[in-house]
């Protein structure tokens, strides 16, 4: 069965532009180029939250649930996060505020996954 959209070329598309603006902010000294490939990551995660809601009540059969794959970009995006946090060098302070954000915005994901249509 083919897939209706092209979600593989357009997430490509996405990723390539959050490559070119990653390393536009580097170039301009707005982060360093170790930064980059977190920001990569975090921005990309974002990006797979988003391609979560146009799968809302058009499941294929044996396709990933609109909940996991938000569910997915959120974890990635928060570990894109951490590590660039890491880098420059203020985790520390922010870990227990990410860590409440994954969760709250899972639980928030959860409820609307249950909502009442």
């Amino acid at each position: 069965m083919v897939a209706k959209r092209p979600v593989g070329l357009l997430s490509s598309g996405v990723f390539v532009i959050i490559l070119a603006v990653c390393l536009t902010l580097s170039a301009g000294g707005l982060i360093g180029l170790v930064e980059v490939p977190s920001l990569v990551i975090t921005l990309f995660g974002v990006w797979i939250m988003i391609t979560a809601g146009p799968h809302i009540g058009s499941q294929e059969k044996y396709g990933r649930s609109p909940f996991s794959t938000f569910s997915w970009g959120v974890i990635i995006s928060a570990l894109g996060l951490l590590w660039f946090l890491f880098n420059r060098q203020i985790l520390a302070s922010y870990l227990p505020a990410i860590f409440l954000y994954v969760v709250g915005v899972l639980a928030i994901a959860a409820a609307l996954r249950h909502w009442k249509r």
